[in-house]
């Protein structure tokens, strides 16, 4: 090798760091990810624990329909968090779910179950339908065709014989497998757990498992990635080689499905679904618990979704007054959190002033380098010797 070519070399050569970088934190009260996985083993811990405290029936429905707003707040959360698509119809999906299982249920004779995939197959399905035209929409105009098949949807399902018409479907029967269903509780070490404890462990399983842990692993993957980077900036992302649409209807699609099984959990839950329960209040509720707890934030969103659930409940004993306090509470939460209750860049209070401070031993490491008075000589070809 000439000399030429090993000046060239240590003048490209990149500089040694000055210092060896300490290891990345671990604990629980020394990084975000130990505290956030302390406070999610916590969380499980109290899901686990709440039916001894308190079985009642009340408690245990709320506690069901709040997981279930978790499950829907999450799925959305892929799709404005993540890509960032404003979706003003994503009630649309979760009406889709709660039909479809409720129809293979009381008309067909399916068990619930069996009614799963056909849902998942479905949610897909209108995903790619209603996603398909749409999402070469951006901004504005994206969020009012979408509001636009929220509406259909809805007003289909209230115009349908099939679907019960105005009145909804009745009498959607519970999980069954085999000869054993929910309605039938059991027992375990001399304690019963009735049908609403079942229903309630059997949803909160589903919500950890595919909605939080699920959704959690899809961001932090390469999709998950590529989902960010449309949301920063949609043209950047494109000339860096990524598929943008593929991006935008994957997320779309995997919101769906998100929806769709939360629609046919509420289904299970309420035994009964009208079209007025999929009206675009609730879209908005969602988009709400999303924005408030932190779009992009698993925490966060888990914060927002049972804000809203639990709120109008807590308040109730306010009678006509509970939905005006509601409002305020909203109002104050977004003039102090703009950019909500827990989110996505949010750093622990004492990790805050933390700097990683250089060792006493710290300094440059000699690197050859080219003289600053020596010229460097090209780098000679085997086709010019």
């Amino acid at each position: 090798m000439s000399r030429s070519t090993l000046t060239r070399d240590a003048a490209l050569r990149a500089p040694s760091p000055q210092f060896e970088r300490p290891a990345a934190a671990r604990g629980v009260f020394t990084s975000n990810s130990g505290f956030l996985r302390a406070l999610g083993m916590l969380s499980i811990v109290l899901l686990a624990v709440l039916p001894f405290l308190d079985a009642s029936r009340y408690t245990m429905s709320i506690a069901t329909s709040a997981l279930i707003y978790i499950m829907l707040c999450m799925g959305l959360n892929v799709v404005v968090g993540y890509a960032g698509l404003l979706d003003l119809g994503y009630i649309a999906f979760f009406a889709v779910g709660a039909y479809i299982s409720g129809i293979l249920t009381t008309v067909v004779g399916w068990p619930m179950w069996a009614a799963l995939p056909a849902t998942i197959l479905a949610c897909i399905l209108a995903g790619i339908i209603i996603g398909a035209p749409t999402l070469r929409l951006r901004s504005d105009y994206l969020a009012i065709v979408t509001l636009g098949f929220g509406e259909i949807i809805r007003i289909t399902a209230n115009n349908l014989d099939i679907t019960g018409g105005p009145s909804g479907i009745h009498g959607i029967p519970t999980w069954t497998f085999g000869d054993w269903s929910f309605a039938d509780g059991f027992s375990l070490f001399g304690l019963e757990f009735p049908q609403r404890v079942v229903f309630y462990y059997f949803v909160a399983m589903v919500v950890v498992l595919v909605g939080v842990i699920g959704a959690g692993r899809l961001a932090r993957g390469r999709l998950g990635r590529a989902w960010k980077a449309v949301r920063d900036d949609e043209d950047a992302a494109e000339a860096m080689g990524i598929n943008t649409y593929v991006a935008k209807i994957t997320a779309y699609i995997i919101g769906a499905v998100w929806a769709g099984i939360a629609g046919q959990l509420m289904a299970t839950h309420l035994s009964a679904i009208s079209p007025n329960s999929f009206q675009f209040l609730y879209s908005a509720l969602i988009l709400m618990a999303v924005v408030l707890g932190g779009m992009g934030s698993t925490p966060g969103v888990i914060i927002g979704a049972l804000f809203v659930s639990l709120a109008p409940e807590l308040l109730r004993d306010f009678s006509e007054w509970r939905f005006l306090i509601f409002g305020l509470l909203l109002i104050v939460v977004m003039l102090f959190r703009p950019a909500g209750l827990w989110p996505a860049t949010a750093v622990l209070p004492w990790l805050k002033k933390k700097r990683p401070v250089p060792p006493a031993t710290a300094g440059f490491m000699a690197v050859p380098q080219a003289s600053a008075n020596e010229d460097l000589e090209p780098v000679e070809r085997e086709e010019d010797r």
